[in-house]
């Protein structure tokens, strides 16, 4: 599963909650699960050739240019830091061999 964040994935933040792509990132590590993390940097409002390619790789899978986004090993998207923190409640990691 790959994790597409911002800038990192820091616990503080200006908003209520902390930072989104911090608050799944560890709702994830918290639930079991180790994403692989690509930063893409830029910002969301900005146009698309103003973002790099990782960010066009999440408009191409989520419609816009906002992180945090969740891309799980069958392709589907999970999208923004509240439905990352619920995915990661509801889907522990399956233990090898279980």
């Amino acid at each position: 599963m790959r994790l597409y964040v911002c800038y990192g994935t820091f616990k503080w933040g200006p908003r209520k909650g902390g930072h989104p792509c911090g608050r799944a990132y560890h709702a994830l590590r918290d639930a079991g699960h180790d994403p692989e993390v690509v930063r893409a940097y830029g910002f969301g409002a900005l146009p698309d050739a103003l973002n790099g390619p990782r960010r066009r790789a999440v408009k191409r899978a989520t419609g816009d240019s906002w992180v945090p986004a969740l891309v799980l090993d069958d392709g589907t998207v999970v999208d923004g830091s509240d439905a990352i923190v619920a995915w990661a409640g509801e889907n522990a990691p399956v233990a090898a061999g279980a």
